[in-house]
């Protein structure tokens, strides 16, 4: 048995848009939801800080891939255009087209 990618990254919400970020993400559109699930996006959270920094965190069998597949999903281009005004400096990219895992220190099992 594999054991699954743990993915951790981290992005910037503008501070003056974070409750409507909070918003957003309180009714995530189920067609979304099915969407991520279908391409390999497993136990997936984020977490907002009161000064914007976001913590996103997921497993999956490979996180190249399964970006890869989620940015070809069409409801995943209507979602990014949605949400690429709500982060800092983007350069114009959606936001996950940003997500850098980072490295992994520790883990207790």
């Amino acid at each position: 048995m594999t054991s699954k990618q743990r993915v951790c990254f981290m992005l910037q919400v503008k501070p003056d848009r974070l409750e409507e970020y909070r918003l957003r993400h309180a009714a995530v559109w189920p067609d979304m939801i099915d969407a991520l699930q279908r391409t390999g996006w497993h136990n997936y959270s984020l977490f907002l800080t009161p000064r914007g920094d976001l913590i996103g965190y997921l497993e999956t069998d490979d996180f190249q891939l399964a970006q890869t597949k989620m940015r070809a999903e069409p409801i995943n281009q209507l979602w990014q255009a949605e949400m690429r005004d709500f982060f800092v400096e983007t350069g114009n990219k959606d936001p996950d087209q940003l997500m850098s895992p980072l490295d992994e220190v520790f883990h207790i099992d």
